[in-house]
């Protein structure tokens, strides 16, 4: 790790500066995919599961029977484990939920606002190095609570055509029934444009390696939402004199295991703590299958230990991490002053492997500094908000003037006249 000794304010930029991704040659690759697949459906994501992922595959869909043979695969230790964790995101996600409060803004007048689920919604949950079940959770939970009326989940298959049996248990706890073996950015186009077996969506969610996010991306720009801007995972630690420094490096090697390019940040207020870690980390990461992956992200990433904690506040606020673990003594004090984050983990006792999995909030959150204008994942993102608003004949009668008056001043007669007809016409009558 590069370490900052009380680095001028002058140098934060460039401290917190993460990787610089350039999409412009992934576009390239990504744009002739996402073509196929919109020209050819079908015939396309068959064709790029032999490319890509060395499989030839008669069927797209998951089947019944794959559904069911799965089921058998998963251990009762880990059925259970998912279990506790819907049970634990479920709970906490239905809290979101809001009835419509209706408000009479003045005599007649009556407005409320209604949370009504997106229609179409699709799910992409990667394999790759890690079959990312929870990240299922994650989605399919609130996607489920919101009242989305079609989930479509694409997940690419494993060397001998199936699907992660963990995946298929996921999703069948959350009651998602169409499942198609499809990954990177065909998966997306699938998704965004419709094929023979992928139904079309409205709105695509789930992380994935650098041709998925540019896929996403690219179509956002063909009308197709998308959850967030996504990028490398990473953790900030902000650390004082009461973190237990074995717990901070575990944290740090958590989020480090993820990939080459994910990103660990420590912010300490001395220059012991940053030591302590650093010995930690060296004897923890040789007991890692994915110490490779560990130690590169290490290599690029960054330890800074500020003179005070009102500076270091200003500094993991500028940085606006995905997760955010104080490790300090006044962590819920600390934790009202931060203003940009994905999610926080307070105290030596919250880990930010608990979000990733079971705590109950969800994982899905923005990188890169995002934090600093977007949410993570919610119930909210599957859903779309309509107003509504109802009048008497008194209530437009109190607000008549009002709206003449603005409309006419806007040079919008008629918007005025829609007003003025409704009480000529009564007269009359």
């Amino acid at each position: 790790m590069e370490i900052y000794i009380n680095p001028n304010i002058s140098s934060w930029s460039a401290i917190i500066e993460r990787p610089t991704m350039d999409f412009t040659d992934v576009a390239e690759k990504v744009k002739p995919i996402l073509e196929q697949v919109k020209a050819i459906g079908d015939k396309a994501l068959r064709q790029f599961a032999l490319q890509f992922d060395n499989v030839i595959l008669d069927e797209l869909k998951v089947t019944e029977a794959e559904k069911s043979s799965a089921l058998d695969l998963v251990s009762e230790d880990l059925k259970a484990a998912i279990q506790q964790a819907k049970r634990n995101i479920e709970l906490f996600h239905a809290r979101q939920l809001q009835t419509p409060e209706i408000i009479e803004v003045i005599p007649g007048v009556t407005c409320w606002r209604k949370s009504v689920g997106i229609d179409k919604v699709g799910l992409y949950i990667p394999g790759g190095t890690a079959p990312l079940f929870s990240t299922l959770l994650m989605l399919g939970i609130p996607a489920k609570l919101a009242g989305c009326k079609e989930i479509v989940l694409c997940t690419p298959p494993q060397k001998d055509g199936s699907v992660h049996p963990a995946v298929l248990y996921a999703a069948n706890l959350i009651g998602i029934e169409l499942i198609i073996k499809v990954g990177g950015a065909q998966a997306i186009a699938a998704m965004a444009y419709g094929t023979e077996s992928v139904p079309k969506v409205y709105k695509i969610f789930g992380p994935g390696n650098q041709y998925v996010t540019a896929a996403k991306q690219l179509v956002q720009l063909d009308g197709i939402a998308i959850d967030m801007p996504a990028g490398p995972s990473e953790v900030c630690v902000l650390a004082d004199e009461s973190c237990i420094p074995a717990f901070v490096a575990a944290d740090l090697l958590s989020q480090a295991e993820h990939g080459a390019d994910s990103q660990v940040l420590l912010v300490a207020t001395n220059r012991s703590i940053v030591k302590n870690v650093e010995e930690e980390l060296e004897k923890q990461m040789l007991m890692l299958p994915r110490m490779e992956y560990a130690a590169k992200s290490l290599q690029s990433s960054r330890a800074v230990v500020m003179q005070n904690m009102e500076t270091a506040i200003q500094l993991v606020n500028a940085y606006a991490a995905e997760h955010l673990i104080i490790s300090c003594e006044n962590d819920e004090a600390i934790a009202d002053k931060i203003n940009n984050a994905g999610s926080i983990f307070l105290g030596n006792y919250s880990p930010e492997s608990v979000g990733d999995y079971a705590s109950g909030t969800n994982h899905t959150l923005p990188t890169n500094g995002y934090a600093r204008m977007y949410s993570g994942v919610s119930v909210d993102s599957f859903v779309k908000k309509i107003t509504v608003q109802k009048l008497t004949k008194e209530g437009l009668q109190n607000l008549a003037a009002t709206v003449v008056e603005m409309a006419m001043a806007e040079g919008l007669q008629a918007h005025a006249e829609a007003v003025t007809i409704r009480f000529k016409l009564s007269n009359k009558a």
